[in-house]
């Protein structure tokens, strides 16, 4: 059935690189326009390669083979300024704005420091927050806001892991953050018939899984693992006996969510985790 977002027009935050991109041509595959930002610069505290130039241009490259229209401009997340700015550009050449995805997310584990801690709660929870407040006045009935948390954030102890570091319990936090805001803030914009859910996924095939960092963090018996070394540790993360998903497996689900098939669901916190919330010890 394609076609499912004709006529609408989706703002996409942390769109160069991985799930965000994956949202931005599946999107537009269904016929949406799209507003992509990303800051396309490193964060000091993270050691995973983030979203470049190249991966940006990348993306109108993507979205424009599939027949869709894109307006790419760089802009933080941790800056509600440069967001407006991206918003107000979006609204003069489409319009409107009629779906948001506030996708945008790091998880430095880099150093070990309190400002790992920051930047995780600035990106991603408070990047939330700037995405939802300069979107939400140009929305009208119809709307859809999905917010990307992370089975991370439902499960106990992620939040007060020593092994993840500040950087991993910033993570956590405003996941579980997430969970919450999302059921308030649907409730506060319900009556003008706009909905807000959130997705969470559990371990995805992007860089902010596949990096050194993470792979000592899944397999510290081994000096230096590779893929392959930590495959069955991340098997094991799920009750599926897979060890990710994919970033088009999230973007499906930002479809639906975006989609008038989901006309009356909102506040719902989705999992998309190939089991992993309900194998953990508190998840069920």
């Amino acid at each position: 059935m394609a076609g499912r977002l004709e006529g609408k027009v989706a703002f996409i935050t942390g769109a160069a690189r991985g799930q965000g991109k994956s949202h931005c041509i599946r999107l537009a595959q269904e016929g949406a326009k799209i507003i992509a930002t990303d800051l396309c610069a490193d964060i000091a505290t993270v050691n995973y390669d983030q979203g470049s130039d190249a991966d940006f241009a990348d993306t109108v490259a993507q979205v424009q083979a599939v027949g869709g229209e894109i307006l790419a401009m760089k802009a933080d997340v941790r800056e509600r300024s440069q967001l407006k700015a991206a918003v107000d550009a979006g609204l003069a050449k489409f319009g409107k704005i009629d779906i948001v995805c506030a996708h945008a997310g790091i998880l430095p584990i880099k150093t070990r420091d309190t400002q790992s801690f920051v930047d995780a709660m600035d990106v991603d929870f408070g990047g939330v927050l700037n995405t939802v407040g300069v979107t939400l006045e140009h929305l009208t009935a119809g709307a859809s806001i999905i917010l990307t948390g992370s089975t991370a954030g439902l499960i106990e102890g992620s939040v007060n892991n020593p092994v993840l570091g500040p950087g991993g319990s910033g993570y956590g936090l405003a996941k579980a953050f997430i969970v919450k805001y999302t059921e308030v803030l649907a409730l506060q914009v319900a009556e003008q018939m706009i909905r807000v859910n959130a997705i969470h996924p559990t371990n995805c095939n992007t860089n902010l899984l596949h990096n050194e960092d993470l792979y000592k963090l899944f397999r510290p018996d081994i000096a230096n693992p590779t893929r392959e070394d930590v495959l069955p540790a991340f098997n094991h993360f799920q009750a599926m006996p897979i060890p990710y998903i994919e970033p088009v497996d999230i973007s499906n689900a930002v479809l639906w969510l975006a989609s008038d098939e989901a006309r009356y669901v909102t506040g719902v916190n989705l999992r998309v985790d190939a089991g992993s919330f309900i194998k953990s010890p508190t998840g069920i």
